[in-house]
C-alpha cells in the first residue's frame, strides 16, 4: 500500500526539506536537509521522504477556489 505524499503550498521557490516538520520527533526521525528549487512545472518533489512543494499561485497550483467554472 503506498500512501499519498505530503504536499506543501509554498510562495517560495526554493525550500528546505528534512522529512521531520510532519514527524513528532523532529529530524533525528527525518532525512538530512536538501534544498529544492521549484522549476517551470511549478512543484518540486523531495528525492528523500516524496514531500512535494507547490509554487502558490504557478501551474500546478490545482486548489479547490480554481476550480470555478465561469
Amino acid at each position: 500500500m503506498t500512501s499519498t505524499p505530503d504536499i506543501v503550498r509554498t510562495s517560495s521557490k526554493r525550500n528546505a526539506c528534512d522529512g521531520a516538520s510532519s514527524i513528532p520527533g523532529g529530524a533525528a526521525l527525518g532525512h538530512p536537509r536538501v534544498w529544492l528549487e521549484i522549476d517551470e512545472k511549478g512543484y518540486v518533489d523531495c528525492g528523500y521522504c516524496d514531500r512535494r512543494f507547490i509554487l502558490a499561485g504557478g501551474p500546478a497550483d490545482i486548489s479547490p477556489d480554481d476550480s470555478d467554472s465561469a
